[in-house]
């Protein structure tokens, strides 16, 4: 009887020393990394399913006999530098490694943004509904990275505020003093507007962009620069 008694008090100790634990915050610096980093993975399966995305839409201009070969090789370059670069959630404390991230996908939306104002400028890209189609998809997907990214960096100010204010700096400094800060998204507002990929096929003027009206486009030339 008497072990038994003594069993119940050592267990009843080891639960109220676990929920002592808990309630002073030794979980709260996990459990907020577990949810940036799952923040992250949805960042990382939006961008892919962008990359997936292009070789079709390469392939549709292509087989329109567009002449703009210039921007449909930005967009091949820019896609194989960005599926270069990997950022993993053991890395995103690293601020070169992030910002070669975020510099790569970047230059991707500038390079698919470029090459969708030019091809308004042919009636038959316009009229194909498989463009269309995979025009839509981006359109979507882009707007997906925009709030995975704002999703992710909630996430992480939420994460790191955790490893600089009271109770949890406490804990930040002893068992999880390894942790860093993870790095936020901070690309130019151009980047983080999701490209205006709709095409008029009444054939009046493109609609006005951020930044200005879209440049008029000869077919057979080479856009201007962005």
């Amino acid at each position: 009887m008497a072990r038994s008694r003594s069993r119940l008090v050592a267990s009843a100790a080891v639960l109220l020393a676990a929920q002592a634990v808990a309630g002073c915050g030794y979980n709260t610096i996990p459990t907020k990394q577990e949810r940036a980093e799952a923040a992250w993975a949805d960042v990382q399966s939006q961008y892919q399913r962008r990359a997936d995305l292009i070789p079709n839409l390469v392939a549709t201009v292509q087989g329109a006999a567009i002449q703009e070969r210039t921007t449909l090789t930005d967009v091949i370059e820019a896609r194989a530098r960005a599926t270069s670069v990997q950022v993993t959630p053991e890395t995103l404390s690293d601020p070169a490694a992030f910002q070669q991230f975020q510099a790569a996908q970047g230059q991707l939306t500038g390079a698919l943004s470029r090459l969708l104002v030019t091809v308004e400028a042919y009636p038959q890209l316009q009229a194909n509904q498989g463009f269309l189609q995979l025009q839509s998809q981006l359109e979507g997907t882009e707007n997906r990275i925009t709030i995975a990214r704002r999703d992710y960096n909630e996430a992480v100010r939420d994460y790191n505020t955790s490893l600089r204010t009271f109770p949890t700096v406490i804990w930040a400094k002893t068992a999880f003093s390894g942790e860093e800060p993870m790095q936020l998204f901070t690309a130019t507002a151009e980047a983080q507007t999701a490209p205006q990929v709709t095409f008029d096929v009444n054939g009046s003027p493109p609609a006005a962009r951020p930044g200005g009206a879209a440049p008029a486009v000869t077919p057979g030339s080479t856009p201007p620069a962005q």
